[in-house]
This record gives structure tokens, sequence and C-alpha cells, in this order.
């Protein structure tokens, strides 16, 4: 297995407070890894340390395998593109304007043809001498990950990459993640509160509570966990929960006419043995846990702190 980060048991103090405890995190190389995590559980934090804007307290990192106290690191990071916050661009320039800015400040040799090439990638080579502060926002978060892009990183960095988005900036975000990391190799660490979203491209999850992970999981073992269950309305409790038990079949009663089930059930068998027991079932729905309901359970429900 290789890895493009690791950090083992990361500490982050601002005075009396802990923004990051024993924070031991794992990013393969070619994953678009999800970071999840409530406002205030130490994201940002975490991806300021990556970036060597700020200093753990304590613990350590590895980026492509060189450990953050290794002069070496310096290179490492010259790997990795990031947005961290909101996209940082020149409002007054050019898309291209902005670009050719970012050659300079991290001091590379102006590449024109590189330069087409990544805004031709995020779909910004017909924008002309448009200035940025016309751009909506998805195209400045687009131009933001071409900035990012100079300089030929193979990891990206995303805080929050699609926050403030419509459903068309949301769409082009997505499809422009998905192509960088198949046709360019490129890995991601991506926080995002839009969990529904972040599950359509995410390979590796880590849930992070109170400033530690707490679970790190691939997507497809996160399917597996992830309960399918049969929701059914039915007149009599009572004699439901009877049944179910006799034949030993899982449930969860959450209302007085209100149960789900959990097992793997024939639904014409159950509807037919309920009204044989005076039971009728008025409505069912087969319904999967999704991704917020898996960390909402993580982390002990909506108001744990």
């Amino acid at each position: 297995m290789e890895y493009i980060l690791e950090t083992y048991n990361l500490e982050k103090k601002y005075q009396n407070f802990k923004a990051l405890s024993n924070l031991s995190i794992h990013v393969e190389k070619g994953s678009i890894y999800g970071l999840i995590g409530k406002n205030g559980s130490g994201k940002t934090t975490f991806m300021r340390l990556i970036c060597g804007l700020q200093k753990p307290s304590n613990g350590s990192y590895k980026i492509y395998g060189i450990p953050n106290e290794d002069k070496k690191i310096i290179e490492m990071r010259k790997k990795i593109g990031a947005i961290i916050e909101s996209p940082s661009a020149y409002l007054d320039m050019t898309a291209e304007e902005n670009l050719k800015e970012q050659y300079k400040i991290i001091g590379l040799p102006f590449n024109l043809d590189k330069l087409n090439e990544i805004l031709k990638l995020v779909g910004l080579d017909k924008v002309g001498k448009k200035k940025v502060k016309k751009f909506s926002l998805g195209m400045k978060q687009r131009l933001g990950i071409a900035i990012a892009l100079i300089g030929n990183p193979n990891f990206l960095i995303l805080d929050e990459p699609i926050n403030g988005l419509d459903p068309e900036g949301i769409i082009e975000i997505r499809e422009l993640i998905l192509r960088l990391n198949k046709e360019k190799g490129i890995t991601f660490l991506i926080s995002s509160h839009y969990l529904d979203e972040l599950s359509k491209i995410a390979t590796h999850y880590g849930f992070l509570n109170n400033g530690q992970i707490i679970q790190e999981i691939t997507s497809d073992k996160l399917k597996e966990n992830c309960k399918k269950r049969l929701e059914i309305n039915i007149s009599n409790m009572k004699e439901c929960i009877k049944y179910l038990e006799e034949n030993n079949i899982s449930y969860e009663v959450l209302s007085e006419h209100l149960i789900n089930i959990y097992s793997k059930v024939n639904i014409t068998e159950i509807m037919i043995s309920l009204s044989q027991r005076n039971c009728i079932v008025n409505e069912f729905h087969e319904k999967e846990e999704t991704l917020e309901d898996y960390y909402i359970n993580l982390i002990g429900g909506i108001n744990n702190d």
C-alpha cells in the first residue's frame, strides 16, 4: 500500500483549546479521500498543517514518505495543490492572467501550452478577457483548481469545493475531480458538508469528531456496512412484533404504526402472514442508510459534542 499522506497522533493546540488530538490518517495514492466532520471538528486546521501554513503542537506526518521534520518536506509540498477555505484569485484579472501570476509566485518558468491545457481542462478556455469579478461561483471554484494545478501537482487538497454552488456548478466540480483523478492520476483530500455529493466520488473516508479520526473506511466497505431496511406501515404493531420474533426477523419499532425490518425478507409472504393475524400492511418502502446517517450514528447522534 502506497500512501501520499500519513499522520501519526497529530495534535494542534491553541492555548487551552485542542483543535486536533491524536489524529492519525492514511491517504492512499490515487484515492479520493473524503474528510467528514462537523464545523469546528478540525478539518481546515488539519489541511493548513499539511500545507505548512501552521505547525503541529505534537505528533508528526509524512508526505510521499518524507517526515515533516525533514528538510526535504519543502520539496514534497511543491507536489501539492490546495484550496483552503476559499479560492484565491485577483478579481480584476482574467483567468489567464491569474495563472500567469501563479507561475511567478511559485517561481516556475511560464509555459503557455501548459497554461492553455489547464484552462481547457477546467473548462475556462473560452472565457477570453472576462474579469474574474464577473465569474460565477462555479467558475471561480474551477479557476481556483486551475491555479492549484500550476506546477503539475499529483495531490490536491480541497476544502469545501462545492460550498455555495448551484446544482450545475456542483456537477461541473464533481466531473472535474473525477476526470483529474482518472485521467491524470491525481490523489484528492476533500472536506465537504455535502455528504450525498461526496458519496458520489469518494473512494475512501475519514470521519472526524472532536479533532480525532474515529474511523477510516473504503467506499466499498461503507456500502457493505450501510444498513438496508424495509420500512412498513402496519395496522397492528403487537401482532407484527409477535410474528417477527417468532420468525427471528430483525426489526426496530419507529412509532405506533411504523417499523423497520433489517433482515432479508419476502415482502409478499410477510403481507400474507400478517393479514392472517389481523395486521394489514398499509404501506412499505425499501430504504438504505445514507452516508449522513452512517456518520451521525458513528458519532452517537446529531447533538453529540
